[in-house]
């Protein structure tokens, strides 16, 4: 049986409010000026989902940290965004797509400037989960602004595939804009940028940007506290436990807390009446396919971004820029394939474009864990494309069929369904690659530098220092001891990074796997 899904009528049970009577269909001319705004305020969101990566170092410079706090400064921007998408993509259908973008676009701006002047590590992380709490707001109401905008068919999964391509050039086309950013204006210029483009695309969004229908829904407040303080809980004994200890009382507690907070989840939005994540919605097998190779793609995407920076930079001796010119080939594929994705599934149907692109993913992913020290773009570029145009072709078809699998004043909410999924899988792509690496390299690396001419004690700890990121014990020795501490632990940290390039091509892997099995039926609900 084909599987293509036909898209559902007009919604039932709409309530336009007074103000909200204008049309959400514009002008055909007019609709692909207002496409091209929305996608600049998410290529916005998920650039700084990325952007950051090459500035990590400077960060740690400047501001002092170690690896763990490095995790941080990503997970505290995802973390956020994946914990807040499902309330905010019930707030767009509540209280209407056009103010609720236009507050999240404005709150996001505000938060990159606290960015950018932030005088702390800790100012820092907390800035960045307001710009994390914003971004969860843009992205479910801009995609389903795009789903309101196009109701033919074609069209609609034309301008859903750019608005996922532009999402997926955004991440990773953050390495490659930071790096001449970070050398040329300082890591703080990578937040600054967001501030006159927030504006002026607001500006144009204010003038330009009909009103939209509002549908009567309640909000879930105490699910939505319930499902945050399971994911912040797992997310922080996963990432503390390298640094603290997997005994550690707090690391422990975490996990407590996360064991507590989803079965309680569960059985209350199994009770209240309009839960934030609707448990019937899982029923649907395109819904659980399409988030499942979401959180696969983006597991290995982000794992793999936050591991190569790293790797560029501290075992190769790249600088910024360099760094982003390495990455050049996944952003190519990524754009490429994004386009090409939508178009082949007007065509062809999503099934086998899904499988593909996992299988792909799985590929790029599993190459990627062969790198050696000093190895560059002619290693890296082969699987780069294949990573990238894995995950363009498995998340644009995947985007599509969900939005047609479901009503259309539902759209909001399985936006922030579909894209909490997404945002789930890039926070655990980084924290369990920070996981295996670190503590493969704290097993490997004392028998790695054994024979470095320093006392043990000092050797403990530069063993620790290393493990950890930790820059400020290693910048205190000298150039010649520095380069030996690198190339002894070098092929330990390949090693450690294999491990979990590994793992995640395994997750794309399951991810076409779901794809093959799940996507076979024309199901709607």
């Amino acid at each position: 049986m084909s599987d293509r899904v036909p898209s559902p009528g007009p919604a039932a049970g709409a309530v336009p409010a007074a103000d909200d009577a204008v049309s959400t269909a514009p002008r055909i001319r007019s609709r692909g000026r207002l496409l091209a705004l929305v996608c600049v305020g998410i290529f916005m969101v998920y650039l700084d989902g990325t952007i950051v990566t090459v500035a990590l170092p400077s960060i740690a410079d400047d501001l002092g940290g170690n690896l763990t706090d490095l995790q941080w400064v990503l997970n505290a921007y995802i973390l956020v965004f994946a914990c807040l998408l499902l309330t905010a993509g019930a707030l767009g259908d509540a209280l209407g797509k056009r103010p609720v973008f236009l507050g999240g676009l404005a709150g996001f701006t505000a938060a990159s400037a606290a960015c950018a002047v932030a005088p702390t590590v800790e100012l820092l992380f907390a800035a960045r989960a307001a710009q994390g709490l914003f971004a969860a707001v843009l992205i479910p109401v801009s995609l389903a602004l795009v789903h309101d905008l196009y109701r033919e068919p074609k069209a609609r999964a034309t301008a859903v595939g750019v608005w996922s391509g532009i999402g997926g050039i955004a991440l990773v086309a953050g390495p490659v804009l930071g790096g001449p950013l970070v050398e040329s204006f300082g890591w703080r210029s990578v937040f600054w940028i967001n501030v006159p483009v927030g504006i002026l695309v607001g500006a144009a969004l204010l003038v330009l940007l009909p009103a939209s229908p509002r549908h009567r829904r309640r909000l879930d407040p105490v699910g939505q506290t319930l499902l945050v303080v399971a994911l912040v809980g797992l997310t922080y004994a996963l990432i503390e436990g390298n640094t603290a200890g997997w005994t550690a009382g707090r690391v422990l507690a975490g996990f407590a807390v996360a064991a507590l907070a989803l079965p309680v989840f569960l059985v209350w939005e199994v009770r209240v009446a309009d839960p934030v994540l609707p448990l019937p919605l899982l029923r649907n097998r395109l819904v659980v396919a399409a988030c499942a190779v979401n959180f696969l793609s983006l597991f290995g995407l982000y794992g793999a971004l936050f591991l190569l920076t790293i790797y560029l930079q501290e075992i190769n001796g790249l600088t910024a820029t360099r760094t982003g010119i390495q990455l050049i080939a996944l952003t190519a594929a990524i754009m490429v394939a994004g386009f090409a994705a939508s178009v082949l599934t007007a065509r062809w149907g999503a099934r086998w474009l899904i499988v593909g692109g996992s299988l792909s993913t799985a590929a790029g992913l599993y190459l990627l864990s062969g790198l050696k020290m000093g190895d560059g773009f002619g290693t890296l570029w082969l699987p780069l494309v294949l990573l990238g145009a894995g995950v363009a072709f498995a998340g644009a078809p995947a985007t599509v069929v969900l939005l047609a699998s479901v009503p259309e004043q539902r759209s909001g909410l399985v936006s922030g369904v579909f894209n909490t999924f997404r945002q789930v899988g890039a926070v655990f792509g980084v924290a369990l690659a920070g996981l295996l690496l670190i503590q493969h390299m704290r097993d490997a690396l004392p028998a790695a530098m054994a024979t470095l001419p320093l006392p043990p004690e000092q050797r403990a700890r530069i063993v620790d220092a290393f493990a950890t990121g930790d820059r400020s014990r290693i910048g205190e020795l000298s150039a010649s001891l520095r380069q030996a501490i690198i190339d002894a632990g070098a092929p330990v940290f390949t090693d450690g990074m294999r491990l979990a390039l590994i793992v995640a091509a395994g997750g794309a892997l399951l991810g076409a796997i779901c794809a093959a099995t799940l996507f076979r039926t024309r199901t709607t609900s």
